[in-house]
């Protein structure tokens, strides 16, 4: 996608030990027109798809996650990744890494939200180790729903996520694969 790529390239920094930073327009601070673009996309990517539910992961998932969600006419779904008191005890959990924080969380989505005739489409801001995305087609398949796929806004190519996941048979599609990156080079796309 043309216009995510350009704009990476304008307002996306590069930090020392693998960082891109795109908070000024994806996940801090969220540009809902660029929004907008992001699930026009996911819905041409995914026509003919029938989904039932988007599903992602807390926090930065989603405000991406609802927009998309406008353009399926379904719900939105997201794990949380502290299990607070007012969450039923009947949940579906999964452990997921985060490459971003280097901490490990467990996800819980209450089993009231995800049934087995759910055709779920993930959605994340990024990919890069595929932690979070197995964390929650772990989810999926304990629920017996059906993964149809995964929509991921940046893809960090030259990490394992993206390729393990595929090789697994799971349809990931990234708007932005990035090849390479690096404070002095910035962003080459793969």
């Amino acid at each position: 996608m043309q216009l995510l790529k350009d704009r990476i390239v304008k307002d996306g920094i590069v930090k020392e030990g693998n960082v891109l930073r795109v908070d000024s327009f994806l996940n801090h601070c969220m540009d809902i027109e660029l929004f907008q673009e992001i699930g026009k996309e996911f819905r041409r990517i995914y026509e003919g798809e029938e989904i039932t539910k988007i599903l992602t992961i807390e926090a930065s998932g989603i405000g991406i996650a609802c927009i998309v969600a406008q353009y399926f006419h379904v719900p939105v779904v997201f794990a949380k990744k502290n299990r607070s008191s007012n969450l039923p005890d009947h949940v579906y959990t999964s452990q997921v890494q985060s490459f971003t924080h280097g901490t490990t969380s467990c996800i819980v989505v209450s089993k009231d939200f995800l049934k087995p005739d759910d055709r779920v489409l993930i959605i994340d801001d990024f990919l890069a180790n595929g932690c979070a995305l197995e964390g929650l087609a772990e989810i999926i398949q304990e629920s017996g729903a059906t993964l149809v796929g995964a929509g991921i806004v940046i893809e960090k190519a030259y990490q394992r996520g993206g390729q393990a996941l595929r090789a697994k048979g799971i349809r990931v599609e990234s708007l932005a694969r990035i090849q390479e990156m690096s404070p002095e080079k910035g962003v080459v796309f793969a």
